[in-house]
């Protein structure tokens, strides 16, 4: 299970993750995780480009390294890029010399100074370690478009019912995403618009 809104104590972690950006600006901030991949990715930039909306991947090494024209899309596109560690590795049960590997690996494919940890887990010296090199972006709204347990309606009222000035919202193009992402991000896009917010890449 998942909370829409990060929980108290994992903000007090990690204190200087960044979770949100200005609250006195209607400006939200869309961020798509674990691409780019041929089944959701496309979609994801045509959807985004239709809309005019500059947004940030944060992406999988292998999956750059496997898709290298979807990433060299996004960046045609305009959008920011990520880190998001070449395998997904899970920073709390990684030892912190093959974590660090495993970020430096991505970045052999993703030329970025933003990270965001898989899960949102990683460990304090780890996040020390990169701290030195990335700014390291969490989020204030997770979407759940990636639990199967949760419908897409329910995936565009977790982002609807959140959202505010300064979020930075969690979606995924990946493939286990795609029912739910393809319902919510358009509903959400449109509805966003018409509240009156801008929004931005980081």
């Amino acid at each position: 299970m998942y909370r829409v809104r990060p929980p108290y104590l994992l903000k007090k972690l990690y204190p200087r993750g960044v979770w949100r950006k200005d609250k006195h600006e209607k400006t939200i901030y869309l961020t798509f995780d674990d691409g780019p991949v041929p089944d959701v990715t496309p979609w994801v930039l045509d959807v985004l480009k239709a809309n005019s909306i500059a947004a940030t991947f944060f992406c999988v090494g292998e999956n750059v390294k496997q898709h290298k024209e979807l990433y060299q899309r996004i960046i045609k596109e305009n959008h920011a890029v990520g880190n998001h560690t070449h395998n997904h590795v899970n920073g709390w049960k990684t030892p912190l010399n093959e974590y660090l590997k495993n970020v430096d690996k991505c970045a052999d494919q993703v030329n970025s100074n933003l990270f965001r940890p898989p899960y949102g887990r990683i460990r304090k010296k780890q996040q020390q370690a990169l701290e030195e090199v990335y700014s390291i972006i969490m989020w204030d709204v997770l979407s759940g478009d990636y639990d199967q347990r949760t419908t897409p309606e329910k995936c565009l009222q977790n982002v609807r019912r959140n959202v505010r000035n300064g979020s930075i919202i969690v979606f995924h193009d990946s493939a286990k995403a795609k029912k739910n992402i393809q319902y919510a991000l358009p509903r959400f896009i449109e509805e966003a618009k018409a509240e009156g917010f801008k929004f931005a890449k980081l």
